[in-house]
């Protein structure tokens, strides 16, 4: 991608999110040279302007930041970069520089819908989602089932620890299932949106 470097003398913002949570982790700045290590190391590498060097972020903690995705805004003038952080981002200990919590939310399903289809696209031997995908739909469709019945059986003669754990089975074999059909559990999300929405706007209009 072709960066402007040159509107802020040299350098360009870099927005850091955490490619799991979607959370924003920290704001740092990078040079061409900074923004070239990254590359190249896959960790991300800021310019420091207080030690006026190169910093890869984790140098000194080991709390490296793991590329996953680097992305330009419309000006090309300031990077979105998705990341792991492996530890602490923040020097005061705090998971982000803004001081809130990266705790894992329902923006999880799309990190691990994105591991899904990776495994689908590569299926790696000693996989058991590889083995799941060669099964064929039947077998997926039928685990699909079996979550469901072993979810139904906690939760009505079980505990409620057992009943989240059958109940995150059965949403992964679900995933499994709606990758080999060529769909995503956002779609899922949105057909329930519509669903929502639709029902409100009948409420609305009888009232």
């Amino acid at each position: 991608m072709a960066l402007d470097f040159d509107k802020m003398g040299g350098l360009i913002p870099a927005i850091i999110q955490d490619a799991r949570t979607k959370n924003v982790l920290m704001l740092g700045f990078m040079n061409k040279e900074a923004y070239e290590k990254t590359l190249e190391i896959n960790r991300v590498t800021f310019f420091s302007r207080t030690k006026n060097r190169l910093w890869t972020k984790g140098e000194e903690s080991g709390h490296f930041l793991d590329v996953v995705s680097i992305e330009s805004d419309c000006d090309n003038d300031t990077l979105l970069i998705k990341a792991i952080p492996n530890g602490p981002v923040c020097h005061t200990g705090s998971a982000t520089c803004f001081n809130d919590n990266n705790d894992f939310g329902i923006e999880f399903l799309t990190h691990l819908q994105d591991f899904i289809e990776q495994r689908y696209k590569e299926m790696p031997e000693g996989s058991y989602t590889t083995s799941l995908f060669q099964s064929g739909v039947n077998r997926m469709a039928q685990k699909v089932g079996e979550e469901a019945i072993e979810t139904v059986i906690e939760a009505t003669n079980g505990t409620d620890g057992r009943m989240m754990y059958e109940a995150a089975d059965m949403l992964y074999h679900l995933m499994v299932l709606f990758t080999s059909k060529g769909r995503r559990i956002e779609e899922l999300a949105e057909a329930l949106y519509r669903r929502h929405n639709k029902v409100k706007e009948e409420y609305d209009k009888d009232c």
